[in-house]
């Protein structure tokens, strides 16, 4: 069963595009990462809604159970299941996939919407700096454990949610776990720019191999999420993560809205493999989702196949098409 159109009349993204236009996904399985909070959790809570069956993939599992009973308040009949995944972890990663796989036949879509952000300087479980660990290396072992599941269904896709924060990334092969010169934010911006390096580095192998499965980018514009405090869980920081807060009320968006990119790349048939969405807003702050820009350096095919490479040896996931 295919995901119904949602194009205007214009052939393009209508300009107040909101979850009211998510077809009907009844007999879709899709799986969200980072899903107890935030824009994770509007976007389980909208597919879920739209009848699809849903996996919150979250690290804290009493956030996580919390996060599915209350979606079932709102949507009794709807199917949500959590499952326990640390993206700091590859074991649990490995362990995650291994579960997935048991229980399901099918994956239409896979949302990798976690991450941690200005988190101080600390490692995961395997070694790697904790953001670029999280955010990329875990995303891109998760991906490859499951492609045999994606590339099994019919025109599924990949959504990778990147920042506008990768605007100021740079990818330092030199010094790639930031042990040299450690920078909350430059760290966060790195390892955002990975995400849409892998997005659109996968996007070319899945063509290069005739596959109908598509890896898009979106991201979420300013919005009032735990993300922007939560490195300051990590180590102190009291202070400044109040003054974070303090600024997102006034100046962000609701993650609702900002879970409305995130959708629309995981729900419309009007895109394309390799296509970004972000809000439509001043800057790409806020706003209903449309088709937008990504940097230059996040185009760079000689840097996007050195990092898929290192990737590869780092987590010791690879890629089978």
């Amino acid at each position: 069963m295919e995901i119904e159109s949602s194009k205007s009349s214009s052939g393009l993204i209508k300009k107040k595009w909101d979850k009211t236009d998510i077809p009907d996904l009844s007999g879709k399985t899709a799986i969200i990462t980072g899903a107890n909070s935030g824009t994770g959790y509007e976007v389980s809570k909208a597919l879920a809604g739209k009848g699809a069956e849903v996996i919150m993939a979250c690290r804290d599992v009493e956030k996580g159970e919390l996060a599915e009973a209350k979606i079932k308040e709102e949507f009794p009949k709807s199917s949500l299941k959590f499952m326990v995944l640390d993206l700091a972890d590859l074991s649990s990663v490995k362990n995650f996939a291994n579960m997935f796989h048991e229980k399901n036949n099918s994956l239409d879509i896979l949302c990798n919407n976690a991450g941690v952000m200005a988190t101080p300087q600390v490692k995961t479980k395997d070694g790697f700096e904790l953001q670029f660990g999280t955010n990329h290396l875990g995303h891109f072992a998760l991906t490859g454990l499951l492609l045999d599941k994606l590339l099994g269904t019919s025109k599924s896709r990949i959504v990778n949610v990147s920042s506008i924060a990768h605007m100021g990334g740079i990818i330092d092969f030199d010094d790639l776990m930031n042990e040299k010169k450690y920078s909350r934010f430059p760290t966060y911006s790195q390892s955002k720019l990975a995400n849409l390096l892998f997005t659109y580095e996968l996007q070319r192998r899945l063509e290069t191999n005739g596959c109908n499965t598509i890896s898009v980018g979106s991201h979420p514009g300013l919005s009032r999420t735990n993300l922007g405090s939560s490195g300051f869980g990590y180590g102190k920081g009291k202070i400044l993560k109040s003054i974070i807060g303090f600024f997102a009320k006034l100046t962000c968006q609701s993650a609702a809205m900002g879970a409305l990119p995130i959708l629309y790349a995981s729900t419309s048939l009007d895109i394309n493999g390799g296509e970004y969405i972000g809000p439509r807003g001043f800057r790409e702050f806020w706003g209903y989702p449309k088709k937008v820009e990504s940097s230059k350096d996040s185009h760079d095919e000689e840097v996007a196949e050195k990092l898929w490479s290192i990737s590869t040896d780092l987590t010791k996931v690879h890629y089978h098409f």
